[in-house]
């Protein structure tokens, strides 16, 4: 066991889902895995292992947050040997082009954060999405007819800042939306060599009156799960 997962090596597919949420990850579990195993639940970060069309596949929450993502990553690759890591998360649009329930895969991921500063203080090291999973997640959404759109994202350490009205400019610089978690997911894989995507649903929008509700975030973004499903087994 890691110090904050609290299964026997083993228990963990080496491909996962990774939402925000945890009840996200139970509901990922219930509906779309076949005989899910509940393989944690320590501070209720459920996290679940079953099939997916035959495939052996885990889901779990991650948190709010680049700290948060990060613990869970960290000990999932170390400790875990999982290789293939997929973000199913919610994010906020930064344009009028793209609009709520719509999916964003996050090609490269700019950050306010310092933690990848904190490693690498010379450089401005950018943190991009692992081609493969990207290029597969794309034509599978494309296959679905699910509207997707693929760019930059902007991984904000903050929910609530003083930086609104520059997050919107960014969005005239074709960052596609504002999220939490996607360059510490990214530094993380590039780090110790997997593959990482984060694939998201847009939640709401910064420059347009559209949002959804808690409830549709955690049961509804159905969309997102399957082609994140389909990503991992592809």
């Amino acid at each position: 066991m890691s110090i904050h997962i609290a299964a026997p090596k083993g228990d963990i597919a080496d491909k996962i889902l990774l939402p925000g949420d945890p009840l996200r990850a139970k509901f990922i579990a219930e509906n779309f895995l076949e005989n899910p195993v509940l393989f944690n639940d320590i501070r209720n970060m459920f996290g679940y292992t079953g099939t997916y069309k035959g495939e052996r596949v885990s889901v779990m929450g991650t948190g709010m947050g680049m700290p948060s993502i990060s613990i869970y990553a960290h000990e999932l690759i170390t400790e875990y040997d999982v290789k293939k890591l997929i973000r199913v998360g919610t994010a906020g649009s930064l344009s009028k082009d793209v609009h709520v329930r719509e999916l964003v895969l996050a090609q490269a991921a700019a950050t306010t954060s310092r933690i990848i500063k904190n490693d690498w203080p010379e450089y401005d090291l950018p943190q991009i999405a692992d081609f493969d999973l990207l290029d597969k997640a794309y034509h599978i959404s494309k296959d679905m007819g699910v509207i997707t759109h693929v760019g930059n994202v902007l991984s904000a350490d903050l929910f609530y800042s003083d930086l609104f009205d520059k997050n919107i400019k960014l969005g005239t610089m074709g960052v596609k939306a504002v999220e939490m978690e996607a360059a510490a997911l990214y530094y993380l894989a590039a780090k110790h060599q997997v593959q990482a995507l984060s694939l998201m649903t847009i939640s709401d929008s910064l420059v347009l009156d559209e949002d959804t509700t808690t409830e549709e975030r955690e049961k509804t973004f159905t969309d997102m799960m399957r082609v994140g499903l389909e990503t991992l087994i592809a």
